[in-house]
């Protein structure tokens, strides 16, 4: 680059689809430069109309050569919560740019081209002014340093509210926090009142670990979708068809479960729990997926959309809601009634309902490593059959017996060892996180779904 004065520049992309030409941001051949919704930064962008991108974004750096030279530029992702894109693809680390890169914040963010032009060197130390080959000027950009002292404090300063309120809403951290405050008002008023205080407990544990995985899936799905799914579950588990499949997969097929104080092998352990929990309870919280399925081919639009199973990411979130009910019915109305009634015979009633608060807390807590886990997976190849129904069956007995294996392998090694039982639950978690991942990428819908990370911006 010797006799010649290089200066690159990033030309964004009207969002309208229109041909029409915006000014150009010139980069700096000596600082970073960074990008993203915060004042602060030297391209600053509209922070109510881009929420997609971060506060900082992305930066973009010159490189320089062994004689100090200008060689190119590159970008860099901070840790953004939706990503950096150059030409379709997500950056990982550094990547040098090269001129008519196409670069986007977020998969449907604002769209930038890298371009680079040339010139003589001035003998002024001044420098010089650039103009793009359109003829539309070029905005400057301003040299870092410390601001400029400015006395006026204005009233979106004094009150962050009255400017940044609108945004909350979209943040993944503001309606858990909403919600806590509201549960924690209730939990203090249900004090003394245990039956209603494990109530409350159980319905923000699981609400929490819902929210988590739809946050993590990323596809709007309607609450009352969800809830009717949950409810749909703990209503067949006190429907007559609970005592029917008990009699078919456990004393039918092989898998009664263990009597007191009988001693049987690992295996033999295993395969009683993968008939007797596995396929059992499996293939009845998946009916209500199921039957949403069924539904929504009947239903018209936008019902059918609602409330159908059109795609993975549906499966997944009616599955893990039918966990949901599962869990809670099955926690609430068997284990820890069982439990309390128990100790109380032996100690009290105080040490009765201690010890079911106390059982109460890791079932529902594990129910994202657990129950959620396995329906979610399920879930996932009830929608995946809905994408290929050319490999419906194939797709739908490999899932169910997928989720069956997890399961029976959850409830055998917990009479085995707590080690064990803590690596099946990452296990399950780890394929349950696997499967909302694939379907993302499957997603039909991709570019309307938002994206979250528990990270980051």
């Amino acid at each position: 680059m010797t006799g010649q004065h290089y200066r690159g520049f990033l030309r964004p992309l009207p969002s309208d689809g229109t041909t029409r030409q915006l000014s150009s941001y010139v980069l700096s051949d000596y600082q970073e430069v960074v990008i993203g919704r915060d004042p602060s930064c030297q391209i600053a962008l509209d922070p109510n109309r881009y929420l997609i991108v971060s506060r900082r974004h992305a930066a973009i750096r010159p490189i320089l050569g062994k004689g100090k030279g200008l060689v190119g530029w590159e970008i860099c992702d901070l840790n953004s919560i939706n990503g950096t894109y150059v030409n379709g693809r997500c950056v990982r680390g550094y990547y040098q740019l090269q001129a008519g890169d196409r670069i986007k914040l977020g998969q449907d963010g604002p769209q930038f081209i890298f371009e680079y032009y040339v010139s003589t060197p001035q003998s002024s130390p001044a420098p010089a002014k650039f103009t793009a080959i359109t003829g539309v000027p070029l905005k400057p950009i301003q040299a870092l340093g410390r601001p400029k002292s400015n006395s006026v404090v204005t009233f979106t300063q004094l009150f962050p509210l009255a400017s940044t309120g609108r945004d909350l809403s979209q943040k993944a951290f503001f309606v858990p926090a909403v919600f806590t405050v509201i549960f924690v008002v209730m939990m203090f008023a249900a004090v003394g009142e245990p039956i209603v205080f494990n109530l409350l407990l159980a319905a923000y544990l699981t609400g929490a670990a819902s929210y988590f995985v739809y946050q993590l899936c990323g596809k709007p799905k309607p609450w009352w979708v969800l809830l009717g799914c949950a409810l749909a579950t703990s209503s067949l588990l006190v429907s007559p068809l609970l005592p029917l499949f008990i009699i078919i997969f456990r004393d039918i097929l092989p898998g009664s479960l263990p009597d007191e104080g009988e001693v049987v092998s690992f295996l033999s352990l295993s395969i009683r729990m993968f008939f007797g929990a596995g396929l059992m309870e499996e293939l009845l919280k998946a009916l209500p997926v199921l039957a949403a399925c069924f539904l929504g081919r009947l239903l018209r639009s936008p019902w059918r959309e609602q409330i159908g199973v059109w795609e993975p990411l549906d499966g997944i979130l009616l599955g893990t809601a039918s966990a949901i009910g599962f869990t809670l019915l099955e926690t609430l109305g068997q284990y820890v009634p069982d439990i309390i009634d128990n100790v109380t015979f032996q100690a009290g009633d105080s040490s009765g309902e201690l010890l079911g608060l106390q059982l109460l807390i890791p079932r529902l807590l594990g129910s994202v490593a657990g129950h959620m886990a396995y329906s979610g997976y399920f879930g996932y190849f009830i929608g995946l059959s809905v994408l290929k129904p050319s490999k419906v069956w194939q797709i739908l007995i490999i899932g169910y017996f997928c989720a069956s294996a997890l399961h029976a392998l959850w409830n055998a090694t917990g009479f085995v060892s707590a080690l064990l039982l803590a690596g099946v639950g990452v296990l399950s978690y780890a394929f349950l996180a696997a499967a909302i991942l694939k379907a993302r990428a499957l997603s039909p819908t991709r570019s309307q779904n938002f994206a979250t990370r528990f990270f980051g911006d």
